[in-house]
């Protein structure tokens, strides 16, 4: 039978080596689940930035095990936020969305550097182009008033969601130009075409103000879509002397379904416009289930818009309008 060595402890040095005995440690979990990244943003200079472009830029893009997460205190920030096409899987938290505002004042009316109007499309404070973006508890806004084409946001990206979330603005306040988005719990105002786009969107539990008389939609959904903008148990209000119609339609196919939907006496009674282009009559795709309150006219509505019944009113749901070829479920955890 072999000797038994007694092997050294703590620290010495041998004719042939140094060596050093370390206390156990716990093995590393080499499947341990990847934590987000986390950035902060704060005005007062409390977090890893002062500019909410500045922390979206820190990162080249997230992944659905590892999100960017990027907590925004309570400020005021003028700058324009652009959320480019590869960053996807981020995440803008906020605190409280009256008091963390994501705002800046283009307009479609102002002179750019070759000295014509920057038109519409140049003048969102946000641009989310990225898919499987999410916003809480933040507002959106283009402070630049009643001046024309003035959007506070426009989204590209697909898989949107918003939560808690206020959109300020007057005329285009939110563009949705493609992709599906979801919103939840989110206050609108505006008063020309401030809900506005091609993309398919659900909106539910959403407060839509009207700031003076106008149009709330004004979508271009693409014939071969089913569903466009869908507002479902929302509530619509407006300024004292504001009217405003349901929608016209941008483009021949625009779709919109208001489903259980308070409304109030700001709607007008015919709910529809045609855009002063009767053609479109045939072809737009408007719809309203149980809408409730002075602002509800079923029989009073334009004959070329539907009112649907409790089975076709019941088929209209979250899967069936967002679900897409890849079964996208917003809700899902």
């Amino acid at each position: 039978m072999a000797a038994s060595i007694a092997l050294p402890k703590g620290d010495g040095v041998s004719a042939r080596f140094s060596y050093r005995f370390f206390p156990h440690y716990p093995r590393h979990d080499l499947k341990q689940v990847p934590q987000p990244i986390e950035i902060v943003v704060a005005t007062d200079g409390s977090g890893q930035f002062k500019s909410v472009q500045d922390a979206i830029m820190s990162v080249p893009s997230g992944s659905p095990t590892k999100p960017v997460v990027i907590h925004i205190k309570p400020g005021i920030y003028k700058e324009l936020i652009y959320i480019q096409r590869e960053k996807r899987f981020f995440h803008l938290i906020g605190e409280d969305p009256e008091k963390t505002i994501l705002t800046f004042d283009l307009h479609a009316n102002m002179i750019g550097p070759n000295g014509k109007s920057i038109t519409t499309f140049r003048t969102p404070s946000t641009v989310i182009d990225a898919d499987d973006v999410t916003a809480e508890n933040i507002t959106f806004e283009n402070s630049a008033g009643p001046v024309g084409q003035a959007l506070a946001i426009r989204v590209d990206g697909d898989r949107v969601v918003f939560r808690h979330c206020r959109f300020l603005g007057w005329q285009d306040t939110v563009l949705l130009n493609r992709g599906r988005q979801y919103f939840e719990d989110c206050y609108i105002a505006g008063h020309v075409d401030f809900i506005f786009g091609a993309a398919t969107a659900w909106f539910e539990r959403c407060h839509i103000h009207c700031r003076k008389s106008g149009y709330l939609t004004a979508a271009s959904t693409y014939d071969y879509q089913p569903f466009g903008f869908v507002f479902s148990h929302c509530r619509i209000t407006g300024e004292a002397e504001a009217k405003t119609y349901l929608g016209r339609p941008w483009r021949d196919f625009a779709n919109v379904t208001y489903l259980n939907t308070e409304m109030s006496g700001v709607v007008r009674p015919e709910g529809w416009q045609n855009w002063n282009l009767p053609e479109r009559e045939k072809t737009a795709r408007y719809a309203e289930f149980n809408s409730t309150g002075p602002g509800a006219n079923p029989r009073g509505r334009v004959s070329w818009s539907h009112q649907l019944v409790k089975l076709q009113a019941k088929a209209i749901t979250i899967t069936k309008v967002l679900g897409g070829a890849d079964g996208w479920d917003p809700l899902a955890k």
